[in-house]
């Protein structure tokens, strides 16, 4: 077996985290209730009194939003983070998606925020906000601020972002990080 060389300044070859958010399931299930009694109403047919156009839209409307509440809380429930010496990979969800892939050129440095929280980003999910960047916020939190240069910013909510930003720092070859409180 054969490994990878280690950098010359001592960081480690690769770093990988994640935060996941356990309340996003709980979503999910509301929107599985939705899609089932979708299914339900289908099943069940047109009574004699209520005619067929209100089952229809009863049923299209329940599975739609059922599966928009379901799929659009199941991207959500986990983030996963892989820091490595060519980008900074953002996963969210189960198969990955959205997906950010960031090359570590565009880095220009990296910050530990103590506080990440869906308030302040307008809720759970991939966001954008002009005086902020973009973010994955799945939870409340610690987390990262990956600066792109010209100002521009991407945040992410991460278990144990202290080694995704050393590593970054250490990568980019710049400094440790002082944790602003």
């Amino acid at each position: 077996m054969t490994h990878a060389p280690r950098p010359e300044n001592g960081a480690s070859q690769v770093w990988t985290g994640r935060a996941s958010n356990r309340m996003q399931w709980v979503l999910a299930a509301a929107g599985a209730a939705c899609l089932a009694l979708g299914i339900s109403l289908a099943v069940e047919g047109p009574d004699k009194t209520s005619g067929l156009v209100p089952l229809v839209m009863s049923v299209v409307g329940c599975v739609a939003v059922g599966l928009l509440i379901l799929f659009g809380t199941i991207a959500f429930t986990h983030v996963h983070v892989t820091v490595d010496r060519d980008a900074v990979d953002v996963r969210c969800g189960h198969i990955g998606v959205p997906r950010r892939r960031i090359p570590l050129g565009e880095v220009s440095g990296a910050q530990l925020v103590p506080l990440i929280s869906p308030r302040s980003w307008g809720g759970w999910g991939y966001r954008w906000r002009p005086e902020k960047g973009t973010a994955v916020v799945v939870r409340r939190g610690p987390g990262i601020i990956i600066d792109l240069g010209s100002g521009r910013r991407f945040t992410v909510t991460v278990d144990d972002p202290e080694g995704a930003v050393s590593t970054i720092r250490a990568l980019l070859l710049l400094p440790p990080a002082t944790l602003d409180r």
